[in-house]
């Protein structure tokens, strides 16, 4: 029990807001599924009719820059983009391997995709700990959001009684001074 919760937890902390959806990225995903990186990108390839827009898409170099600010990445893995209008954008990586193309990140139902594409047991137990991620995800957003509602609701309620509190002070003092 207490595995799957760290599990879970762990799988939470890899799921980043990008283009306003929740997503995992491509590097992510493999160490899950116990593949390389470039062999998961290679089955996409593959299988491209399975990844649609909503379910795969490759970062810009700009959601790439602002990624990478986000998380401490190791040398290997530094990577500076090359941006050349002649060519596709483009990420040099340092001569201890790393990363040559941008990204790719997949949705909830992306990553349900890739399980049955890659189809081996580890990727098929990961995918089950990937979606339990992101429902607990999703259930926290929405406690959140209920939570939110609820102080919303108890404001509104504070100002409409404080209003009719100051009705009624004014009133008071206008008997008052007569």
């Amino acid at each position: 029990m207490t595995n799957r919760i760290d599990m879970n937890n762990e799988i939470i902390s890899q799921i980043y807001f990008i283009r306003g959806r929740k997503v995992m990225l491509d590097s992510d995903l493999a160490i899950l599924y116990g593949v390389e990186t470039r062999k998961l990108n290679q089955a996409v390839k593959r299988n491209t009719k399975r990844f649609p827009d909503d379910f795969m898409f490759e970062l810009s170099i700009g959601e790439y820059r602002n990624l990478i600010s986000q998380f401490v990445i190791s040398s290997s893995e530094t990577v500076d983009i090359i941006n050349d209008p002649d060519l596709k954008p483009q990420i040099e990586t340092s001569s201890w391997g790393g990363r040559r193309k941008l990204p790719l990140v997949f949705t909830e139902h992306g990553e349900l995709m890739l399980a049955s594409v890659l189809n081996n047991k580890i990727a098929i137990q990961a995918s089950i700990y990937v979606v339990r991620a992101f429902v607990k995800l999703h259930n926290l957003l929405s406690m959140h959001r209920e939570l939110s509602e609820k102080i919303n609701e108890l404001e509104k309620r504070t100002f409409e009684k404080l209003d009719d509190h100051s009705e009624q002070i004014v009133h008071l003092f206008k008997v008052l001074s007569f």
